[in-house]
């Protein structure tokens, strides 16, 4: 068997987090072309719902839709048992929700503070532990996390502090979780994108002038693309990247370089 059908998905079940557009569904798109039966979470139901018909007719595997915040443990518990008993079992998932609020510090709200930290960072972690708990029991599985390059740098000039601190906090619940779980079978890995050109950031109004100024400052003198992340999560769902855990994967044209 070659490389290629070696990093195929078929017979693998998994969800996406924040799958409806964007980072989401491009690597829910992505599993689903590689074979995977895949569950598209997310709060925006009615976007989730043409998502998955969509990459159902596309790929002509089984996609679901499921409606969950994921800062509410009691829908994440729920949406896992959704997934096992509708695709009939759980393999890997991404997740991906997140928001990001840009105020400067000495302005911003405690309560911006605590939704960035509430989606970003106790999000991640309801679905790694609700994820987590299912593998560690039915012989393992792989988890990923969308962690950022701003846990890694402090971006400028929009001021983010929330958003920084919380990508910073995923990075290191990763780690740990990969550490506790190494050896009962759950890899836990995290991917850390620089900008990326979605159709929602692409035609913002508000967005235009840092672009602008993202790009000035990018080694590659571009954002990049939602497709270019997908092939790093195809790996890190599959069988060829077994030896893989507790890893960051910086993504980011050589941003954070400098």
């Amino acid at each position: 068997m070659g490389i290629i059908e070696k990093m195929r998905l078929d017979g693998k079940k998994g969800f996406v987090t924040g799958g409806a557009r964007g980072i989401g569904k491009s690597t829910a798109t992505a599993f689903a072309e590689a074979g995977a039966d895949v569950a598209i979470v997310d709060l925006d139901y009615e976007e989730a719902k043409k998502t998955a018909k969509e990459l159902a007719e596309q790929t002509g595997r089984r996609v679901i839709a499921i409606k969950t915040d994921c800062t509410k443990k009691d829908e994440v518990d729920a949406m896992v048992e959704q997934v096992v008993a509708e695709l009939g079992g759980l393999d890997f998932c991404h997740n991906n929700a997140g928001i990001c609020i840009n105020a400067p510090a000495e302005e911003m709200a405690f309560e911006q503070w605590s939704k960035v930290i509430n989606i970003n960072l106790n999000g991640i972690f309801l679905t790694d532990i609700a994820a987590g708990k299912y593998m560690l029991s039915h012989g393992g599985g792989s988890i990923i996390n969308t962690a950022s390059m701003s846990a890694h740098i402090v971006n400028v000039p929009q001021p983010q502090c929330a958003y920084n601190a919380s990508k910073a906090g995923v990075i290191q619940l990763t780690k740990s979780l990969a550490i506790e779980w190494a050896k009962r079978g759950v890899r836990v890995n995290c991917i850390s994108p620089g900008y990326i050109g979605t159709e929602l950031t692409l035609n913002s109004p508000a967005l235009i002038p840092l672009i602008e100024k993202w790009n000035q400052m990018a080694p590659l003198g571009r954002m990049g693309k939602p497709e270019e992340l997908e092939s790093i999560c195809v790996y890190l769902a599959g069988d060829t990247s077994t030896f893989t855990t507790g890893s960051d994967f910086v993504i980011d044209g050589a941003f954070t370089c400098f």
